[in-house]
């Protein structure tokens, strides 16, 4: 590959040449801006020594971020899926009342 695809990143104070597509490069940089950030703070904390170690609990502390932004989305769906249903069933039983008072008269 060319290195027209390269994109030069800097986290903790280290480059890394990666390849990837063009459209993807901000996304990258973002990416590796957040990574940098976050294991900037874990290694300013001063409980964690060593990149290594650093880049470990960095990941976990993002992992464990995006899924619990999963789950919460979830939740937010199920519950909007809810109102959708309690609305339907309301209409139902305002069509089914509006039926019956028909067919009364």
């Amino acid at each position: 590959m060319s290195s027209n695809n390269s994109v030069t990143v800097q986290i903790l104070d280290k480059e890394y040449s990666i390849i990837c597509p063009q459209e993807e490069r901000s996304n990258l940089v973002s990416a590796a801006r957040y990574l940098d950030g976050k294991m900037r703070e874990i290694r300013s904390s001063g409980k964690v020594i060593g990149a290594d170690r650093i880049a470990v609990m960095a990941a976990l502390n993002i992992t464990h971020d995006l899924l619990h932004n999963q789950e919460r989305s979830e939740v937010q769906a199920s519950g909007s899926t809810r109102e959708q249903v309690r609305d339907l069933l309301e209409r139902v039983d305002l069509v089914l009342a509006t039926d019956t008072d028909v067919t009364k008269g």
